[in-house]
């Protein structure tokens, strides 16, 4: 079967750069420490991997599309790239010191199982760090004026809150933390919603082209409609009252860190 990420990753490091910010942030959920061993599940390119590899972790990249991974590898690095799904690691039990899972919950095929797997490699006192989106915040985008459908679609394969806390369940985790995210102006790694205060950038073929949403979700035909009308939004200045419309105090991103529920 081909990955979705094979078909997109041509071009994906042109614009999914590591963001600084994202970074630290997912670095202080994950607090890892010198000696230990560390998984990026559904690593990509491994834009992030490899910021925690700078900074002398020792890590495993993970991610189902070959494509991904041949880019991964073309930097020079010490981090064990591998081929593989959330839901079926082939790691040793209890090898894993923690686990950073960065906009990769909604690709899994199934949930209870990637998170099944997770806990089978990690150590009792790891910590996973989880970036993703809820459908609830997806909700605020600006982008569900212009591209309604591909907005819907790609809330539907997001897990909620209360979905990804009863997998966790199930499996002997716990949300120990969570954390609001805000797109920030000067976000590099640009994912979904990164044009939030740039609806420019969608303009933009490449960016398109690294969001899964545009190039495996959306129909052309809803994206030339909607971009035509973002166009003329901008324009006008109407998008000013779009984006209004929008605004709330949800967020547009999630931090999460996942514990073992210990005895």
């Amino acid at each position: 079967m081909v990955e979705k990420y094979d078909l997109i990753g041509a071009n994906y490091n042109t614009t999914r750069k590591a963001d600084p910010y994202l970074f630290s942030r997912l670095f202080a959920l994950l607090n890892p420490s010198a000696n230990g061993n560390y998984l990026d599940i559904g690593c990509g390119t491994g834009n992030y991997t490899k910021k925690f590899d700078k900074k002398g972790y020792n890590f495993i990249g993970v991610d189902p599309s070959s494509e991904m991974l041949e880019k991964a590898k073309k930097s020079g690095s010490s981090v064990t790239w591998k081929i593989g799904k959330a839901e079926t690691l082939e790691l040793p039990e209890n090898s894993i010191d923690g686990i950073v899972a960065s906009l990769t919950l909604h690709h899994w095929q199934n949930l209870d199982q990637g998170f099944a797997s997770l806990r089978k490699v990690l150590k009792p006192q790891g910590n996973i760090a989880i970036f993703t989106a809820t459908p609830e915040q997806m909700q605020g985008y600006w982008l569900c004026h212009y591209f309604p459908k591909m907005l819907k679609d790609s809330m539907d394969q997001m897990p909620s809150v209360d979905v990804i806390k009863t997998s966790l369940d199930k499996n002997g985790l716990i949300i120990a933390a969570d954390e609001k995210y805000f797109i920030q102006p000067d976000l590099q790694d640009l994912f979904l919603y990164s044009g939030k205060h740039n609806p420019e950038l969608y303009f933009e073929t490449e960016v398109r082209q690294g969001i899964s949403s545009f190039s495996s979700l959306a129909n052309t035909t809803e994206v030339e409609t909607g971009l035509n009308s973002l166009q003329k939004d901008i324009a006008s200045g109407k998008i000013i009252d779009v984006m209004k419309n929008y605004e709330n105090t949800d967020g547009d991103y999630l931090f999460l860190l996942v514990k073992t529920l210990l005895d």
